[in-house]
């Protein structure tokens, strides 16, 4: 590889890491690619945890696109409330990967952007969390089909309505010029 590659692939990498640095954000840089399996059971740490943990990935919940929409954390050791199970949308923690150079010893943390009051106020993860989640998920797609729907229609009788306009203005046009003919030759 000549050294003007070089140059640039590092410059490159330097501008990324540096865009990401400039954000302000608490994200870790991407990974590219991350295993469910290892992410499940990955620790999770919040900003006033430290390097204790406190709780685990539980559960990985992906909507309809196959996109991670939240986490499930299990919070066995958050403010001494016993095991309970919070959903945590995705914006609101980052993963970091270590040892991501060998599968064997990959391994994930996961920070949760909230305090461990704020975490205890998310949606309990049980059986009526899923079940309303569920529904109000099937509602919008539906009103999402719903509007595009009526959009199409919509759009089809305008462009129904403006053809049928233009082609009476045309046979109007045509009438005239007709008539403006026929008096020409009388």
């Amino acid at each position: 590889m000549t050294q003007q590659k070089v140059f640039n692939k590092t410059l490159m990498a330097a501008l990324i890491a540096g865009g990401m640095t400039v954000g302000g954000s608490a994200m870790a840089a991407p990974q590219g690619l991350y295993s469910a399996d290892e992410l499940t059971d990955a620790e999770v740490f919040s900003p006033q945890s430290g390097d204790e943990a406190i709780g685990e990935v539980e559960d990985i919940l992906l909507d309809e696109d196959m996109k991670v929409r939240a986490i499930v954390v299990d919070t066995s050791n958050l403010l001494d409330l016993g095991a309970r199970q919070y959903v945590i949308d995705t914006g609101k923690f980052t993963v970091e990967t270590r040892n991501d150079d060998d599968l064997d010893d990959l391994e994930y943390r996961v920070n949760v952007d909230m305090t461990e009051e704020e975490i205890t106020q998310q949606p309990e993860y049980d059986n009526d969390w899923w079940a309303q989640t569920k529904q109000a998920t099937a509602n919008a797609w539906e009103n999402t089909k719903q509007g595009a729907q009526s959009a199409w229609e919509s759009t089809k009788a305008a462009t129904s309505d403006a053809l049928t306009s233009a082609g009476q203005a045309i046979e109007s046009a045509g009438d005239k010029t007709e008539q403006a003919t026929d008096e020409a030759a009388n």
